[in-house]
C-alpha cells in the first residue's frame, strides 16, 4: 500500500496541500498592491496618505509617543540650572547638546564603555543611561567642574603626571570615575575583591587589584591601564612617586638650541 493510500485510511486525516506561488503570480500581486497605494496617494494627497499610515501604525489615531516637555531643576558643577526638556532625553545629551559641556564623551551609548561617566551626588553614573528628568534637585559634577580655575584637581594632575591616557577620549570618564571611587573607599564601600569586609568597614586601603576592579567599568582602548592605576594609587595613598616621562628636550636645552641653529641654516626648512 502506498503512503497516500495509508493516509486516506486514517480517520479524520486532512489532505496535504502544497502551496506553490509562481514568480509570475508574485510579481502580479506586487504590482497590484503598488498601484493601490499610488491611487490612494493621489486621492488623499501625500499628507493625507501619510497621516492615514501614521494613524494605522499608532493604533487608530491615538497620540504618538512624543511626550510634552517637563521642567527639571538641578545643579551642574555648582551652578543652578532650570531646564525645559523632553523627558526622554539623557543626561549625556543634555550636557553636550543643550549646555555645551562637551567634556563628557559619548562612547558606546549603551552603558558599556564608561566614557560618559559623571558624578551625581558623589556617586558614579553612566550619563548615557540616565534620564535628565531623574536628576531633579541633584548635584551633577562633570570633568569641567573638577578643577578650580587654573588649578587642576589632584586626580587630573596625577593623570597628567603618570601619563594616564593616550588619545584622551575616555579620560574624562576615567577621571570622574576615579574621583568617585576614592569617595566610595573612604566611606568603606567594598568591592568584589575586598578581602575582609569586617576589618575594613571604614576608610578602605586600596590595593592595585582593588583599583583595577573598581575601575573595570571604564574601558581604555589605548591600553593605558597601568598608568591609570598608578595615578589613582598616588592620590589615594598621598605618596608621590617620580614622574616616569618628560617632554622632549625638557632637560636637554643644548640639543634643542643646536637643532634650532641647524634649522635656521637649512634653506629647505
Amino acid at each position: 500500500m502506498s503512503p497516500s493510500d495509508q493516509a486516506s485510511d486514517i480517520e479524520g486525516a486532512q489532505p496535504v496541500v502544497t502551496a506553490l506561488v509562481l514568480r509570475r503570480d508574485f510579481l502580479k500581486y506586487t504590482l497590484v498592491s503598488s498601484a493601490g497605494f499610488v491611487a490612494a496617494t493621489s486621492l488623499l494627497g501625500e499628507g493625507g496618505a501619510l497621516s492615514a499610515l501614521d494613524q494605522t501604525a499608532s493604533g487608530g489615531g491615538q497620540t504618538s509617543a512624543a511626550a510634552e516637555a517637563v521642567s527639571v531643576r538641578l545643579r551642574i558643577n555648582g551652578s543652578p540650572y532650570g531646564l525645559r526638556i523632553d523627558p526622554r532625553v539623557t543626561l549625556l545629551d543634555t550636557l553636550r547638546e543643550n549646555l555645551n559641556l562637551t567634556g563628557t564623551k559619548k562612547g558606546c551609548d549603551h552603558g558599556q564603555c564608561g566614557a560618559c561617566t559623571v558624578i551625581v551626588d558623589d556617586r558614579r553614573v553612566l550619563s548615557c543611561l540616565t534620564l535628565v528628568a531623574t536628576c531633579e534637585g541633584r548635584e551633577v559634577t562633570t570633568i569641567e567642574g573638577l578643577a578650580k580655575g587654573d588649578e587642576l584637581h589632584q586626580m587630573q594632575a596625577a593623570f597628567v603626571k603618570h601619563d594616564g591616557f593616550q588619545c584622551g577620549y575616555c579620560t574624562p570618564g576615567q577621571i570622574c570615575s576615579a574621583v568617585a571611587l576614592l569617595r566610595e573607599a573612604r566611606s568603606g564601600e567594598a568591592s568584589y575583591v575586598t578581602a575582609n569586609l569586617r576589618a575594613n568597614a571604614r576608610a578602605l586601603q586600596l590595593s592595585d587589584e582593588e583599583i583595577r576592579e573598581r575601575m573595570s567599568g571604564n574601558i581604555c582602548r589605548c591600553g593605558a591601564y597601568p598608568n591609570i592605576v598608578a595615578a589613582i594609587r598616588e592620590v589615594h595613598t598621598g605618596k608621590e612617586s617620580a614622574q616616569s616621562w618628560q617632554f622632549e628636550g625638557e632637560n636637554d636645552t643644548e640639543i634643542f638650541e643646536d637643532s634650532a641653529k641647524e634649522d635656521a641654516q637649512d634653506e629647505t626648512v
